[in-house]
């Protein structure tokens, strides 16, 4: 120990210093202002002899600075004395005053000040190799509001449906497993999808009375909703089976159909598929090559696939477990086509073998839902009896002739496929699902997470970090209004008539789109923020994240389903189903251009106070405008183009961008709108509040989204936009302390969430539903 530091720590009068000299020669160097701040703080200390201040001048020479061992042995020396971590320069050093004066510590703080010293900071140089165990525990105050009544609100009248799930999910068979092959996934699936038939609450909730069933397609939605709290391979499964299969059945077939088939699928002693997609034509339904020819001598259809292309794609059930599907296909009789129609038929005998001129293929390994057999199907003259034919909305009679209640071949297309819309919803309500699941993983672990320096030298909670919230509170905020706009949707689609089935199509295609989108961008922020250990598969997001990216795909692509939100909104002005669609959006779109642009209130535009910004009507009002602005906007390109000469396809081809940017902005207005109407119902309290908070948050965060857009049209003032962005993060500073609250009203059990964690003391946690090691056996 050299002389000068010997003099320094033996001194009781200059202890209160010791921190302030670490500090001050913490960076390697000493300006002459820091010694002359310096020697005023040692003017407050009383009882300096001449020796502390020889000491003190040897230490405030900015030409003589301490050697590295000196700067180790100060910093112990002033652990041992403090002990603990503080939360300012100015308490470290009073911790070595046994004086307690106050001159001192205000003297000390202001050295901190001004020269940027941090509590955190000072705690961070000083405890940085005195590192402490890790508490991992929620001690978070309650939150203003009963997370339990928020559920109520989010469950509604469906609570008996996501209670049921839950139940029967805690079997002990319900386990997740790692490391499996696609053989023992796919087993294992079957397995949990057998164990579900077994109770008929949710085996039987969308059949008809008429053969045993409860008749409930928005029970049988909501079923599919809460079975995404597990498994999504499961959910895909469950929905082929008794969403797709046999709601085809159910919408497309007579009561024979039903008599016949229905019983079985509910039991799995026929598990089917459906056999839509092929391989040239995905999203272009109309355009298949499947043809279903019909014998009239025989009075049976002939199945054919004509080339490769017209192969039936990604079709689940089919590369091992399925029996039957039902195939879309052309049908032809009499000489004629009459469009696409719907088959159901047999691909496995009783042994399991392909029936006679039925190829099957795997699809293989995917990057996720690998507990789903995907096959491919070629049909090569393959037989049906003509009652095979789903023939609601079209019959062809023993001699051929086919008859229609429906005469508009198009028309009859587009009823046929509205029919099956309840699939497309199921999808946007299972990912919402998934989104909570991620996020409420994610925000249990980031409360329990510690990570750099808080409050009194302590580690600090990586929710509490504003990168953390930025990331979070938004998808958890858009994940409540998602919520709310499917169940908007299915109480649409459970009363729908003959005039509203376009509009629930729309908003299906839409939400959809906007439903999955939002669960891969939740799962992967989710997956981010919790750092490697969200890498893991026993920590649920990755399998999430994996499972969750084909839903963008499946069941429409979400570009191809948003042309459809804006074709649909276009064409409703339309009189007629027409087979040249895009002529008549053409010229509905070309109409609108005459339609004059939304201006702007210039009060309106430069107004920035709060209670202004938080307004719903403010809300609705600017989101309605940016959709109608970018429809009118995009007509008038449209227009030009067509007036230059340029084909009508080509010409909405060439503006897609534009009319895409619309269809988003559109269900930006719409996902809004159902979330303020929730409110509204809502009697005034702490759950109306707290869901008004999120309702904020989700719009807010879409106008800031959209800054650029409202900024370069003139409808925000530079302030407006910026007061937006400051109102965005203190609404995120405002949810922190009931963040766990929030996602716990998502009312995902323990068991479920599974993920270490998400649970105190996470650390060596096993997860709790896990296979201990006995695999399925395949089934025959």
């Amino acid at each position: 120990m050299t002389r000068r530091l010997e003099s320094l720590v033996s001194s009781s009068a200059l202890a209160p210093l010791m921190p302030v000299l670490y500090i001050a020669w913490a960076d390697g160097g000493l300006a002459e202002a820091e010694c002359t701040r310096i020697r005023e703080i040692a003017d407050a200390l009383p009882a300096l002899d001449d020796a502390d201040h020889q000491t003190l001048t040897e230490w405030l020479t900015p030409d003589s600075p301490p050697r590295v061992d000196e700067m180790a042995h100060l910093r112990r020396r002033i652990r041992e004395r403090v002990k603990n971590r503080q939360p300012s320069l100015a308490a470290m050093s009073a911790a070595l005053h046994a004086g307690r004066d106050p001159g001192l510590a205000e003297a000390v703080d202001a050295y901190a000040r001004e020269h940027s010293v941090s509590g955190v900071g000072v705690s961070a140089e000083i405890f940085q190799d005195a590192g402490e165990p890790v508490e991992m525990g929620f001690d978070e105050i309650p939150a203003p509001f009963n997370p339990s009544a928020i559920q109520a609100v989010l469950e509604g009248d469906y609570a008996r449906q996501w209670d049921d799930v839950r139940k029967v999910l805690a079997h002990d068979i319900f386990v997740y497993a790692d490391n499996e092959t696609d053989e023992t996934k796919r087993a294992r699936v079957l397995r949990w999808l057998e164990h579900l038939a077994e109770h008929r609450d949710i085996a039987t909730a969308a059949l008809p009375p008429s053969v045993g069933g409860q008749g409930d397609m928005a029970g049988f939605i909501h079923v599919f909703t809460a079975l995404a709290m597990f498994d999504l391979s499961l959910v895909v499964k469950f929905g082929v089976q008794f969403g797709l299969f046999g709601g085809s059945i159910i919408f497309l077939g007579n009561e024979a159909h039903h008599k016949r088939y229905l019983p079985d699928v509910a039991s799995l002693a026929l598990l089917g598929g459906f056999a839509m997609t092929e391989s040239g034509h995905g999203s272009n339904v109309q355009e298949l090559e499947t043809t279903a020819s019909y014998d009239a001598e025989r009075q049976e259809f002939v199945i054919d696939t004509p080339s490769v292309s017209a192969r039936k794609e990604w079709i689940g059930n089919a590369a091992r477990d399925g029996h039957a599907a039902t195939v879309f296909a052309q049908l032809k009789t009499g000489g004629e086509s009459y469009g696409v129609h719907a088959f159901v038929v047999p691909i496995r005998d009783e042994n399991g073998a392909p029936m006679p001129g039925v190829r099957i293929e795997d699809c293989g390994n995917k990057m996720g839902l690998n507990g789903v057999d995907n096959g491919r199907l070629y049909f090569d003259g393959v037989r049906i009896p003509r009652e095979n034919l789903l023939d609601r909305y079209g019959q062809v009679a023993p001699d051929g002739t086919y008859d229609s209640p429906i005469a508009n071949d198009n028309k009859r297309f587009f009823v046929t496929l509205g029919t099956l819309v309840g699939g497309r919803i199921s999808v946007a309500s299972a990912c919402v699902t998934a989104a909570k699941k991620s996020l409420t993983i994610a925000t249990r672990y980031a409360t329990l997470r510690r990570q750099f320096g808080g409050e009194a030298g302590g580690e600090l909670r990586i929710l509490d970090y504003r990168t953390h919230q930025v990331r979070l509170f938004p998808k958890i905020a858009h994940t409540y209004a998602l919520h709310f706009a499917v169940e908007d949707l299915v109480d649409r689609f459970k009363h729908r008539t003959e005039d509203t089935a376009r509009e629930v199509e729309t908003l299906a295609a839409g939400l959809k789109a906007m439903a999955s989108w939002n669960a891969i961008d939740a799962s992967q922020q989710a997956r981010e923020c919790c750092g490697g250990l969200g890498f893991l598969s026993e920590n649920q997001i990755a399998n999430i994240r994996r499972d969750i990216d084909v839903f963008a795909t499946f069941e429409g692509d979400n570009i191809v389903l948003l042309n459809l939100v804006a074709k649909n909104r276009l064409a409703r002005y339309a009189k007629s189903f027409e087979q040249d669609l895009v002529m008549t959006i053409a010229r509905e779109l070309a109409a609108r251009a005459r339609t004059e642009l939304l201006e702007a209130n210039p009060v309106i535009v430069r107004k920035t106070d709060e209670d202004h910004l938080r307004d719903v009507e403010f809300h609705l009002e600017v989101l309605k405008l940016r959709a109608h602005n970018l429809l009118v906007s995009a007509a008038r390109r449209l227009r030009k183009r067509i007036s230059d000469g340029m084909d009508a396809y080509l010409a909405f081809t060439d503006v897609q961008d534009h009319v895409m940017a619309f269809a988003r902005a559109e269900m930006d207005h719409h996902i809004a709108s159902c979330f303020a109407a929730v409110i509204e119902r809502q009697p005034p309290g702490a759950s109306r509040d707290a869901l008004e908070t999120m309702r904020e948050l989700a719009v807010l965060d879409t106008l800031h989204a959209d800054a650029g857009w409202y900024l370069e049209n003139g409808y925000f003032s530079a302030s407006k936009s910026k007061a937006i962005r400051k109102l965005r993060l203190r609404l995120l500073e405002q949810i922190r302390p009931d963040a766990l609250a929030y996602v716990q009203a998502f009312a995902i059990p323990d068991e479920l969430l599974s993920a270490p964690i998400a649970f105190p003391d996470y650390i060596g946690r096993a997860p709790l539903k896990r296979d201990t090691g006995s695999e399925p056996s395949p089934a025959t």
